[in-house]
């Protein structure tokens, strides 16, 4: 932004840049669970402006559908594999006491101080969290780059062609953050996607690859909050209901996004080499993810959490505005109320989205890496190996088994590597002792 704080078109294709980033992932939530995507674009961008508002606007952060509460929420909503509208609002009301219990968190948090979290919380424990963070999603950037295609029967002219357009958008973003100057040097996200999408319209219309635009064509042209419905009849905004069953099914996952949240927090920190954690606080990044969360449950969005591939972003491009993710925010909310301009986005082919993906997802794990690297441990020292071995094999291997499912009565949990791996690196911080291997 320039020095009038007044924005620029620059700023705004930044912006969108990160609008972008964060759109796949947003809508393939309620896409899985039932709930309106359009409406999950409008609570995450009101949810992001809450979270600044929290958060002093100084963490540049956009907050977006979190993938923890999947298997709850399409557990009440699809409880058998059809959406039952009657069930929307009994899972907006769990929703709505997990945002209630990141308060709880954030009062936790303020108790204990920032300096208190950074012993708990060291580089050796958040270096590795934040390589686990991204390479585990990895998989998804893989996936998307094939068009979620199998490679169990080998690879077919199909899978050829879609990773040859992943690997086209891939390298165009290469070539715009290396080698280009200028503003091409800022948007190169942007660019890798345009370029990407015009390739594969390209391939349609010579018969190489197909487009779908369906979801255009049947977007509403204006999403009205009570009354508008996507074709799937799905209310674009209701009401929550509490109930105790749904309430103890969601609302317990709040402690595993915790963590996770934790974990993306340090990551904004390093990339942008400001420790958020002590301003301006862990207890107010808690408190503006409650409060977006909470509001999402009151109006039928999922719940939100922060968003790695707005990280990316931030590490490709070194532009760390909070304002620009602000304006991202707002672009959300328009799309959520504009169906048919939203829709656009979602045409964005798989290969072209992980082609970016690629790029983002293995930045957020390079931060990692240069974490460990800025923090001068001495990896001579078997207590240091030991606590970053841990964190990467249990964070790792778990993910890649799909998490632990606890069961506890009537109510199922899914624990996440990251969840695992943060929780292996504090203890082992906490319990081995600090002196040199003798």
């Amino acid at each position: 932004m320039n020095k009038h704080n007044k924005f620029t078109a620059k700023d705004y294709l930044l912006s969108v840049q990160h609008l972008f980033a964060m759109f796949g992932a947003t809508v393939l939530v309620p896409l899985i669970t039932g709930l309106n995507p359009s409406l999950a674009l409008f609570s995450a961008g009101v949810g992001t402006l809450i979270f600044h508002l929290c958060t002093k606007g100084q963490v540049p952060v956009f907050l977006g559908s979190s993938f923890a509460f999947l298997a709850a929420l399409s557990a009440i909503i699809r409880p058998e594999g059809k959406v039952v509208i009657e069930n929307i609002p009994l899972a907006q009301g769990g929703i709505f006491v997990a945002g209630l219990i990141y308060l709880l968190f954030a009062l936790l948090a303020y108790l204990i101080g920032a300096k208190r979290l950074r012993r708990i919380f060291p580089a050796v424990v958040t270096g590795p969290v934040i390589i686990v963070i991204g390479i585990n999603l990895a998989s998804v950037a893989i996936s998307d780059s094939i068009n979620g295609l199998s490679l169990a029967d080998g690879v077919n002219s199909e899978i050829l062609m879609n990773f040859s357009i992943a690997l086209f958008t891939l390298f165009v973003v290469i070539i715009c953050s290396i080698f280009s100057h200028g503003f091409f040097k800022l948007v190169p996200i942007l660019i890798g996607i345009l370029s990407g999408y015009i390739l594969c319209v390209i391939l349609s219309l010579t018969g190489y690859y197909k487009m779908d635009y369906s979801a255009i064509v049947n977007a509403a042209w204006i999403n009205i909050p009570f009354v508008s419905a996507d074709s799937n009849k799905v209310p674009f905004m209701s009401l929550p209901k509490f109930n105790m069953g749904a309430i103890l099914s969601i609302a317990p996952i709040a402690l595993v996004t915790f963590m996770e949240h934790i974990g993306d927090i340090t990551t904004s920190s390093t990339v942008v080499g400001k420790d958020f954690i002590k301003e301006p606080g862990l207890h107010r990044t808690l408190i503006g993810d409650g409060l977006a969360t909470a509001f999402a449950g009151l109006i039928g969005g999922p719940a939100n959490t922060t968003y790695s591939e707005n990280t990316g972003v931030l590490a490709t491009t070194k532009n760390y505005s909070p304002a620009l993710l602000r304006m991202t925010a707002v672009f959300a909310i328009v799309l959520g109320l504009l169906g048919k301009i939203g829709a656009v986005l979602q045409t964005i082919p798989g290969p072209v989205k992980g082609g970016v993906e690629v790029m983002l997802f293995g930045m957020i794990a390079a931060v990692g890496v240069r974490s460990l690297a800025e923090s001068n441990l001495d990896f001579t020292h078997s207590r240091n190996l030991t606590i970053v071995g841990l964190i990467l094999v249990f964070g790792l291997g778990f993910s890649q088994l799909g998490g632990v499912n606890v069961h506890v009565g009537d109510i199922t949990l899914n624990i996440s590597g990251l969840f695992i791996a943060v929780v292996i690196g504090v203890i082992m911080n906490l319990i081995l002792p600090d002196v040199e291997d003798r």
